[in-house]
């Protein structure tokens, strides 16, 4: 595992947004690449740097294929709380030469779940796998909707969201808790560590615990993060402000290896 720790939220995104825009540029194969994207607070900063370096002429994402993480069960894609809304307003819409239909997103309105998450699955696995799987972390470690205890072996399918995970995310429903969708359709724990590399984005005091349970922790699905520590793709970018639970033995080991990555 990395960890590249940055100074703050925005050396963060402009250094995620520089590597995921070198891994594409060097792509060489003629399948198209592949990534893994989430929605929430902690990829908005290089969304807004690869659309940047999209309209520059600095990356294409004309030979790119996307799968997001997960989506709320019952909600519409015109429902400004989708997933589907989040990522064509936050990112599909501003890019230059996005096809899409080399956009994937899971569909939660579908009337048959299983088969929905199933043909997910086997549409991945159409593509080769994904080549690079970006995502965030919730304050409990919690990677796409895999709530803590679910499976670290487990493929897309329908999760039950926890109070705690609903609570959050009133915010996005006008603080009502019971506004929140109660299931989504997410990819699993092993969806996410078949991808040949998985860069997770980890930012603030809140994340503090979440990034000391995926670096140093032990491996169990009470922390579904900690299954990054089984993969010899993953990658770990932080803020400064998200160190505060990691020994200091671990914060200066990983200065010290990265140091050639500090912006």
């Amino acid at each position: 595992m990395r960890v590249v720790i940055q100074d703050n939220y925005d050396k963060m995104c402009e250094w995620a947004a520089n590597y995921i825009a070198d891994k594409i540029n060097n792509h060489k194969e003629e399948r198209p690449f592949v990534l893994g994207l989430p929605t929430g607070s902690s990829p908005i900063g290089v969304y807004q740097r690869l659309v940047k370096m999209n309209k520059e002429g600095k990356v294409s994402f004309r030979n790119v294929v996307t799968f997001n993480m997960d989506e709320y069960l019952g909600i519409p894609h015109e429902h400004d709380q989708s997933y589907w809304y989040f990522m064509h307003d936050n990112f599909f819409d501003h890019l230059v030469d996005m096809k899409p239909e080399n956009i994937n997103i899971l569909n939660g309105m579908t009337d048959d779940a299983i088969k929905e998450c199933a043909d997910y699955e086997a549409k991945i696995a159409s593509y080769g796998g994904i080549d690079l799987f970006m995502g965030g972390i919730g304050v409990d470690g919690h990677l796409a909707f895999n709530e803590p205890f679910t499976s670290l072996s487990s493929r897309t399918g329908l999760r039950d969201l926890t109070t705690d995970t609903r609570i959050v995310n009133s915010r996005f429903f006008g603080n009502d808790p019971e506004k929140v969708p109660a299931q989504a359709l997410s990819v699993g724990i092993g969806t996410v560590t078949d991808s040949k590399e998985v860069l997770v984005l980890i930012s603030g005091h809140n994340k503090a615990r979440a990034l000391a349970a995926t670096v140093e922790g032990s491996v169990s699905q009470k922390w579904t993060c900690s299954a990054l520590q089984m993969h010899n793709g993953a990658i770990i970018a932080c803020d400064e402000a998200a160190c505060g639970e990691l020994t200091v033995d671990t914060y200066k080991y990983f200065l010290d290896i990265e140091r050639k990555e500090r912006l």
